[in-house]
């Protein structure tokens, strides 16, 4: 059985507000990388991404970062971006839902491996199970819910949803 927890209108009210809170926390900056994980996490950026570009001066870049979300270790993780080109910037890590945390500690990981001015997590939907200690600096909604429970976000033109069944 679904149950809906966000309609498309509270996603987007949830991507303004996240944007607003990082262009809060990055002010003085020129620069500001928004690094969304392959799959919804990517999504949900590039929606963070088009708010920021609308209310910000500063230059707002894309950055894929993929891995193997079954197996991070053996896969690695790669980003769509030389590392020299985020060098001494503010970067925030984007997924669409924090379970385990295992998906953002490795992108965390990856990330710290290059000097940076701030590294930051925004997830829409956290789980509260997490193995790893990551939090999301970020979030659109906290969820209290069994391990047999899922969650699923759906990013579609103008119909935007997020389950739990």
């Amino acid at each position: 059985m679904e149950n809906k927890i966000l309609n498309h209108l509270q996603i987007e009210h949830i991507i303004r507000r996240i944007a607003y809170q990082i262009l809060e926390a990055n002010v003085e900056e020129k620069k500001i990388i928004i690094a969304g994980i392959d799959g919804g996490g990517l999504d949900f950026a590039k929606k963070i991404q088009r708010v920021l570009k609308q209310i910000s001066e500063a230059e707002i870049l894309l950055c894929k970062v993929s891995m193997d979300k079954k197996n991070p270790l053996k896969s690695g993780v790669t980003t769509s971006m030389p590392a020299d080109k985020y060098k001494n910037c503010s970067i925030v890590l984007v997924d669409d839902v924090l379970n385990s945390g295992s998906t953002l500690i490795y992108g965390v990981h990856h990330f710290l491996k290059t000097p940076l001015k701030q590294l930051k997590t925004a997830v829409l939907v956290n789980r509260n199970h997490k193995k790893y200690p990551v939090k999301a600096d970020y979030k659109g909604i906290s969820l209290s819910t069994s391990l047999q429970e899922h969650v699923h976000v759906q990013f579609q033109p103008k119909k935007d949803v997020v389950y739990l069944d």
